[in-house]
């Protein structure tokens, strides 16, 4: 009331309402799918509970039957707790026995699997008021929610449609106006490139300074080194600010707990701080396999077999940022690998028009946009006979091929420079061959200096010789693409759907 100019009432401000119940609204005590109380309308503001946090908070019980229950709109998938509701209201309303919804959600009901929800609302009728990303503070933790008003197919009584207080033709499923990118399709040519990195589930983490100590050990009772199981670790952090300069003990996906122990140090570490947490664990295989990261993603490390490097992004940012990281670092689950070593494909994504279409298709954390495999990069249509199913070599005479990679290796120097200036840092190989060298300051100075030498840091300011670069590469790539370089967003997000529909 406050914001539209109004004091507080002072008498309670709702009446005795009968239509009001305190009971679970999602699932009844018996399994079954609960009747709610006769209305014309629904508003509400369901509980905001993440999909993978539904079973640790309310149990196994809930966590299976949700899905299931409502699997004529959710197919089957489990989704964050609020969208529950929004499957039951748009039951009621296709139904005709309410007339229009209001609901509060979090602003990732509007992409990945959550969106399912918004589709089949926007199916059956039609969502007439929202708010896409709203600041909302609960618990006094600050979140990002998304408002929807939606109604059936025939409500007569519906006012103009509006977008965070603006007049819509019409709001899409992603809660959106205007180009409609919700039916974009996941390309085969796009598969098998990209993967969530590593989830560990453990502190299978240990200090560089330990895992060097390791390193110039003997070999172990096997006569292997350590440095089959240690791996140098980044996470998004140290992509978007400095590195921490982790390290990781990784057993691999099917070495054997004898096996494993033979690795004298570094098996004691995870034996020590690791067993007696995984011990706790619900799941079978945790226990029996507490050695071993919880998925250590075989399919990415078959994927970047052979290669020397790789194409790294944060899935959550503020700015969408892919940077190299060399075949023998672990990615933690904070960052999403593609599995190419060319300069070409690692243009095209850093490209204005792969930025636009990832802020599209993707969902957010609070106000930092989130990357996927699937929705943000399976479904970008790449430049004809430049997508990653085809290697590097085929196209190695492609002079669009060649102007690209020339204008991503031209942005990645001058960053690289700018992040590690030669006369701040030196380069110092590792104890074992295999690994990347590390940066380390020169001096106390330098070290003070380099702090704020980071690549969000130098995002948020982008000077000039930065957005240059930025211009150069996006020339290339929109050349590419055969479209002029002055191309705007929604044209360029126009010709991309264009271009996976007829795929």
């Amino acid at each position: 009331m406050r914001r539209n100019g109004f004091e507080a009432a002072t008498n309670p401000i709702l009446k005795p309402l009968k239509t009001i119940e305190c009971r679970d609204a999602i699932l009844a005590p018996d399994g079954t799918e609960p009747e709610w109380p006769e209305a014309e309308v629904v508003i509400g503001n369901p509980p905001f509970l993440g999909n993978r946090k539904i079973r640790r908070e309310l149990g196994d019980h809930v966590a299976d039957r949700l899905p299931q229950l409502y699997r004529a709109t959710v197919g089957g998938k489990k989704l964050d707790l609020v969208c529950y509701w929004f499957a039951k209201a748009g039951k009621l309303l296709a139904e005709e026995k309410v007339r229009r919804v209001g609901l509060v959600a979090t602003n990732s009901i509007r992409g990945g699997s959550n969106r399912i929800v918004l589709d089949k609302i926007v199916k059956q009728g039609s969502i007439f008021d929202a708010w896409s990303d709203e600041p909302w503070v609960i618990d006094g933790a600050a979140v990002r929610v998304s408002l929807v008003c939606f109604s059936g197919a025939d409500d007569q009584y519906r006012a103009d449609t509006h977008l965070d207080g603006k007049p819509a033709d019409a709001i899409h499923a992603d809660l959106t106006v205007g180009i409609d990118l919700t039916g974009a399709k996941r390309l085969t040519e796009n598969k098998s490139a990209a993967f969530q990195g590593d989830i560990k589930r453990g502190p299978f983490d240990i200090p560089g300074s330990l895992a060097r100590e390791w390193l110039c050990l003997p070999k172990n009772p096997n006569g292997r080194p350590n440095s089959d199981v240690l791996k140098p670790w980044v996470n998004g952090k140290d992509l978007t600010r400095r590195p921490a300069g982790k390290w990781i003990v990784d057993f691999g996906d099917s070495m054997s707990e004898t096996n494993a122990a033979l690795y004298e140090k570094p098996f004691g570490l995870v034996a020590k701080h690791v067993r007696p947490l995984r011990q706790k664990n619900k799941e079978a295989s945790s226990r029996e396999f507490w050695f071993r990261h919880w998925n250590p993603r075989p399919k990415m490390w078959k994927a970047l077999n052979g290669l020397a490097r790789y194409i790294a992004t944060p899935r959550v940012s503020k700015h969408r940022l892919f940077v190299w990281l060399k075949a023998s670092t672990c990615p933690d689950c904070q960052l999403i690998v593609i599995a190419r070593d060319d300069d070409t494909t690692f243009g095209i994504l850093h490209s204005r028009f792969h930025e636009a279409w990832s802020l599209r298709l993707g969902t957010s954390l609070e106000d930092r946009p989130r990357y996927t495999p699937t929705t943000t990069f399976e479904t970008f249509s790449f430049p004809a006979g430049l997508s990653p199913d085809i290697p590097a070599d085929d196209n190695a005479g492609d002079t669009r091929a060649i102007a690209i990679a020339e204008a991503a290796r031209r942005l990645v120097g001058l960053r690289d420079r700018w992040l590690n200036p030669p006369e701040w840092v030196e380069w110092i190989d590792e104890p074992a061959p295999g690994y990347p060298k590390r940066p380390v300051p020169r001096d106390e100075v330098a070290a003070k200096e380099l702090k704020a030498r980071t690549l969000t840091n130098l995002y948020n300011a982008r000077p000039q010789w930065l957005a240059d670069a930025h211009d150069g590469l996006d020339a290339a790539v929109a050349a590419a693409y055969g479209w002029d370089a002055e191309i705007s967003k929604e044209d360029a997000l126009r010709n991309l759907l264009a271009l996976n529909l007829d795929d």
